[in-house]
């Protein structure tokens, strides 16, 4: 779907979309439609529940007095509270009902409302990077798919001053690394592997990202036992990919963030029960978000040295693999004994970390993992878990995800939970001894190989797919703390 900015202006085909304030409350623009129909689109809202509040949504078609095929009322709600994430959920909402409704173009007409909290330019990006993040689709292995399900939207304008156009290019590039994050997340385990997904990786040097791959020679090396104890189970030699993005001052110190990679759990020895395993192809999700991260990065020209680190692994039980009460040597010289083998995240993120901190110092360290089920337990799919040793790096976390729709929760980090990772055998123990507090022990693990720099850990497991469409989300993938991310990035770290 190609997204283009113009004038605003009523559009002579297509389909033509109006947001509506609360109280049904149209714009200027809005009240001349609604006049050139006659009324229609108030008499509409008159006798339906369209209250215009937001994302409600309610269509006229093919209203008399006008040379378009039906008219989108979009709610956005009270317009001293509207939101980037209000006017992206506008756009996405506009995008799935055209594609719905077989329309082949749409227009988004975004101009002044009284009271309007946010600048229209913005508004009008926003709408657009909305409808761009909605129109994704993992259709590559679909080959009988019936014609009237393929979406028909090929051309959406955005009907709005020349400053949305500008606004828009760095979200673009943001899309542009949503959607890499939701392909890699979507591809099944056969076909990716931590081979081909660090031969993916490679292809951000295009973008003008230093992309390095580490073999299994050069992490064992490095001495990550931890790493290589989950991957000795499988066919599928491990990976570590490196990525370097040198946008800000020369020798300044990166932000980096750390992905988990498991391109397929099942657990290992201690395997996971048949029903739904299939969905551990996206137990990588947290290293897919990070590669699209450095893209979008990249694509945006960001202002920042960043650094990106996946580690890449896939955990199989044959009879090679890692065995509950094996004792491994990590990179940092800890010790761990591993009590449960699918509770393999932590193992590969005790390396990665370590390495990282240790290679670039940064500033900071923020990882991302599917770490652990209790986190879904906890919190549902609306928002992941967020674990920090630092309450300024938790507090801009935590913003960014609100600013942008994608919500943390932090939870404690303390002594009382760290003593239960505390093992007989070796130096730390990959769980405890009950279920207790599943999510915090798995982050109270990783944080022991963090060496007090400013860090965080997202556990993501509850968000990184949607059973369902969403505003700007398709049913899928969802590539779930990037927009957060590069927002941290821009607000705190970018040309600082």
């Amino acid at each position: 779907m190609e997204i283009r900015f113009a004038n605003a202006a009523t559009p002579k085909s297509g389909a033509l979309v109006l947001p509506v304030y609360d109280g049904r409350t149209l714009t200027e623009a809005g009240r001349a439609v609604d006049t050139a129909t006659g009324g229609a689109l108030v008499r509409a809202m008159e006798h339906s529940r369209f209250e215009g509040r937001k994302d409600q949504q309610l269509a006229v078609v093919a209203p008399a007095g006008l040379p378009v095929s039906r008219v989108l009322l979009v709610g956005v709600g009270k317009a001293a509270e509207a939101s980037a994430e209000r006017f992206q959920a506008l756009g996405g909402i506009a995008c799935a009902a055209l594609n719905a409704a077989g329309d082949k173009e749409g227009t988004i007409l975004i101009d002044a409302a009284e009271g309007l909290s946010l600048a229209l330019a913005e508004a009008a990006a926003d709408a657009a990077f909305g409808a761009k993040l909605r129109s994704y689709r993992f259709d590559k292995y679909r080959t009988t798919e019936k014609p009237e399900k393929k979406p028909t939207l090929t051309r959406l304008t955005v009907a709005a001053t020349a400053a949305a156009k500008r606004a828009y290019a760095a979200r673009e590039a943001v899309a542009d690394g949503v959607f890499l994050a939701r392909d890699l997340v979507s591809e099944p385990g056969n076909v990716l592997y931590p081979e081909t997904f660090a031969d993916a990786a490679k292809a951000l040097k295009k973008d003008g990202v230093s992309v390095e791959v580490l073999d299994e020679k050069a992490l064992r090396k490095l001495g990550m036992g931890a790493l290589l104890g989950v991957a000795q189970g499988s066919a599928r030699p491990p990976r570590v990919v490196v990525m370097q993005w040198d946008g800000g001052r020369k020798g300044e110190a990166p932000v980096a963030f750390v992905g988990k990679g498991v391109t397929f759990d099942t657990g290992g020895i201690s395997l996971k029960p048949g029903p739904g395993m299939e969905d551990m192809k996206w137990d990588m999700a947290g290293a897919a978000v990070v590669v699209g991260l450095m893209r979008a990065l990249a694509r945006r020209e960001a202002a920042v040295n960043a650094v990106g680190v996946v580690a890449l692994v896939e955990n199989m039980p044959d009879g090679n693999a890692q065995r509950p009460g094996d004792i491994v040597t990590s990179m940092s010289g800890q010790t761990i004994e591993v009590h449960n083998t699918d509770a393999e995240g932590r193992l590969i993120l005790a390396d990665a970390c370590w390495y990282t901190q240790d290679r670039f110092r940064p500033k900071a360290m923020i990882d991302l993992a599917t770490l652990t089920g209790a986190i879904i337990i906890a919190l549902g799919d609306h928002h992941a878990g967020l674990f920090s040793n630092n309450d300024e790096l938790s507090q801009q976390l935590a913003a960014a995800g609100t600013a942008g729709g994608e919500r943390l929760w932090r939870l404690p980090l303390t002594d009382y939970y760290d003593k239960q990772i505390d093992s007989d055998a070796a130096d730390v123990k990959n769980i405890a001894g009950n279920r207790n507090a599943g999510s915090i022990i798995g982050a109270q693990f990783i944080q022991r190989f963090v060496n007090k720099v400013p860090w965080a850990h997202l556990d993501i497991a509850g968000v990184t797919w949607s059973k369902s469409d969403a505003a700007i989300t398709p049913k899928g993938a969802t590539a779930f703390g990037l927009r957060l991310l590069d927002r941290l990035v821009a607000e705190h770290y970018e040309g600082k």
